[in-house]
């Protein structure tokens, strides 16, 4: 694969990673693994076939997690020796979220020599790998076990240079007890039945943070010429339902776009309630929360935010977790970009009016000047990347992207220029100076404008800068849409609610976003006016009783904004039903903020739900609480 020369990224440093990335490349590594759900163990070898970069190195230090535990490691010189010398190690403190193994060989290897590490070792019970009792899946049948990369959880699975600024091909080799199914993020698998192994290859490189893992009792169905979904078998039917002939549609807009799909297939597993994520966009085979089969398919722009990823973020990585924004807001643009297509701009532009909110919401929670609140993170040693999640790079780098877009002023050349930086940098890690270097060689008259030292606006400015966006993309083609939900918000606000007014407007109509703008008014006018939000509950049954989980997340938090008691146990139905960070967060906040009663509604929910929770929620909600 051709070498883009002089990327920023080269020298970009990474704070998360204590390994050896800039002295040895990973060129391939296969997994022969052995999953064990009885002492939740997954046993076997790791081998990495290295290539020296940089001359007279005696060691390899590998990112690992001290869930990590080791028996044998050795060494061969070359590809294909089969002399197999063992090799001395020893593991060293790095951080709080990992630790590093340190690989010692008898004579120094010189630039461009090859070897080969044969690793054997066992991954218990480290952040990344999570083992669910059968009581925490949908089934409640059969225990199952997924791995979650994202940011640096996989050095709790296997030895890695666990850092976005590298790629590698890889593949595996996984036995899995009998009745149980493996999938993993590989353009290529195939079971073996004589021990029920299941054979995977990656043959595009990735980051180490894409590689996942699924077992469980999984079964899947077509729903597209190059798409299946994976569940459990109580799931399947409602998957295919949802999603059969709808996925192929995504793919073809984003191809049209942003150009060609190079992954292949395009499977979704539908996870357990207690998966943290709405998605976690894991090559050939997105991970989703349960919580998207809403059953009017009013929720599956989150799998095309996913299949967007498949160019910005899994073709073009950002180089450290400080760029994020380079995954998350030009994937935002994207999805968007993609939804005109489909669904037209009043539609698109509500949505992103419901992501502004989110954003505004956090920045009233964190405050204007908080340093995560800059689109630039700095990540200080130490510091676990996983941390410093939040609204900003999406919401705040798909303003900026759109910022970008306005300055061009022709969606046609913007388009253009997506499909040109994706063509650029495809396997590529860059840093934010690859991105807008690319941006100002592609569109010189900008260049010579001085656009990105425009007062105010400065490209350095919008990384650097905590705070609100300087610039907002106009939304106003959604005021067809919002106006209606500002102005039923609004009586629903006042002292007395006018009910004749409120009873003219029938929202059942309406689509799910502007169902969700309105909710959100009326969280943002919360609390509201003394038995109003009962008047509300008994008005709006069919949000109340809504299975959408964008609805039940903004009712669970107008109830405990408004501490309707009515209301709770609705909140302790959702946040017992699933685990997604992202619903499981606000909620807590919300009930932690608004007094004494709902202090202890979350105190109780939270110690008889923790248990089913992802460790990183589980402490996010501790943090919360505490």
């Amino acid at each position: 694969m051709e070498k883009i020369s002089a990327l920023h990224s080269d020298k970009a440093e990474d704070v998360a990673t204590s390994s050896s990335f800039r002295q040895f490349k990973i060129e391939h590594f296969h997994l022969d693994l052995s999953v064990d759900f009885d002492t939740k163990k997954i046993s076997g070898t790791e081998t990495l076939k290295l290539r020296c970069i940089q001359d007279l190195q005696s060691e390899v230090r590998l990112d690992i997690h001290p869930s990590l535990c080791f028996q044998e490691i050795s060494f061969s010189q070359g590809w294909d020796d089969t002399d197999w010398k063992k090799a001395a190690f020893l593991t060293r403190d790095f951080t709080t979220y990992g630790t590093t193994l340190v690989v010692k060989f008898p004579s120094p290897w010189k630039t461009d020599e090859r070897l080969q590490l044969a690793i054997k070792y066992t991954a218990a019970d480290g952040p990344g790998v999570c083992w669910l009792n059968p009581e925490q899946t949908a089934g409640k049948a059969l225990p199952y076990v997924f791995t979650q990369g994202q940011a640096v959880l996989n050095r709790s699975l296997f030895p890695c240079f666990d850092t976005p600024a590298v790629k590698s091909t890889y593949s595996a080799a996984v036995k899995v007890p009998e009745g149980f199914k493996a999938v993993m993020s590989a353009t290529e698998w195939e079971h073996r039945k004589s021990d029920n192994s299941f054979l995977f290859r990656m043959k595009q490189p990735i980051p180490s943070y894409l590689v996942a893992l699924a077992v469980g009792d999984l079964v899947s169905a077509e729903v597209g010429p190059r798409t299946r979904v994976w569940t459990e078998p109580c799931l399947l039917e409602a998957a295919k339902t949802e999603y059969d002939g709808v996925i192929e549609e995504f793919l073809c807009v984003g191809e049209k776009l942003f150009g060609p799909y190079v992954w292949g297939r395009y499977d979704v597993v539908f996870m357990p309630p207690s998966f943290p994520f709405g998605g976690m966009e894991n090559p050939c085979l997105t991970f989703v929360t349960p919580c998207l089969l809403a059953g009017d398919r009013s929720l599956a722009d989150v799998i095309v935010h996913e299949i967007c990823h498949s160019w910005f973020g899994n073709l073009v990585t950002n180089a450290n977790w400080g760029d994020f924004w380079l995954n998350e807001g030009f994937t935002m643009y994207a999805q968007r970009r993609v939804c005109r297509e489909l669904y037209g701009e009043a539609y698109t532009c509500l949505e992103a009016a419901t992501g502004r909110a989110l954003l505004r919401q956090h920045i009233d929670n964190t405050g204007e000047d908080h340093p995560l609140n800059k689109l630039r993170v700095e990540i200080k040693p130490g510091v676990d990347p996983d941390d410093t999640y939040n609204e900003t790079p999406y919401e705040k780098g798909f303003c900026f992207v759109s910022y970008l877009a306005h300055l061009v002023d022709d969606q046609n050349r913007f388009d253009a220029f997506l499909r040109a930086y994706v063509d650029k940098f495809k396997f590529c890690s860059v840093m934010s100076e690859d991105t807008l270097e690319f941006y100002l060689e592609f569109f010189p008259e900008l260049r010579e404008k001085g656009v990105h030292q425009t007062k105010g606006l400065e490209f350095k400015s919008w990384l650097n800068v905590p705070g609100w966006p300087p610039y907002l993309p106009d939304l106003s083609a959604g005021q067809s849409l919002m106006k209606p939900a500002n102005e039923l918000a609004a009586l629903w606000a006042q002292e007395t609610p006018d009910m004749a007014a409120i009873r003219k407007v029938d929202i059942l109509p309406w689509k799910t976003y502007q169902t969700l703008y309105f909710l959100d008014q009326i969280l943002a006018k919360s609390p509201l006016p003394a038995g109003n939000m009962q008047q509300l509950s008994d008005h709006y049954p069919h949000i109340v009783e809504s299975s959408n989980a964008e609805v039940r997340l903004r009712w669970a938090q107008i109830v405990a904004k408004n501490q309707y008691q009515p209301g709770y146990p609705h909140i302790r139905s959702f946040l017992t039903s699933q685990g997604k960070q992202k619903y499981t967060l606000p909620v807590y906040r919300a009930l932690w903020n608004s007094g004494e009663e709902t202090r202890a509604l979350a105190t109780d929910i939270f110690s008889s739900t923790a248990h089913q929770l992802h460790v990183n929620v589980r402490n996010y909600v501790a943090k919360i609480l505490s």
